[in-house]
């Protein structure tokens, strides 16, 4: 279930669903019998991800054989991002997509606090 969870999380980032991209990869779905639960940090994500879980539901079913399967979200205001970034990471990743920042932090004087 985990794999095609995944795969289905890297198509929908392909086709450029990143916000729904990053709540499918928040954190590892369990599975008890044939409801997967996955938890989210608030009630935004929860929305969001409700409106397009359908699309997600097919695909499972589709590829597990399992038309039983259902999935339950619930809010879990305390779960922390897996991934935490300083300051030099951020400049970093932006300096990767756009190599001209850097030419704007030394024309500008800019300096990472």
């Amino acid at each position: 279930m985990l794999l095609y969870w995944n795969k289905y999380a890297q198509r929908l980032g392909e086709k450029g669903f990143k916000i729904m991209e990053s709540l499918l990869l928040i954190n590892d779905p369990k599975l008890n019998g044939t409801v997967i639960t996955i938890e989210l940090p608030n009630e935004g994500s929860k929305l969001d991800f409700e409106s397009q879980v359908n699309g997600l539901l097919g695909y499972l079913k589709g590829h597990l054989h399992n038309h039983d399967i259902t999935i339950e979200v619930l809010v879990n205001e305390t779960i922390e991002n897996k991934r935490s970034f300083n300051d030099q990471d951020r400049y970093n990743r932006l300096l990767e997509i756009n190599p001209n920042i850097e030419l704007l932090r030394s024309t500008f004087g800019l300096d990472l606090p």
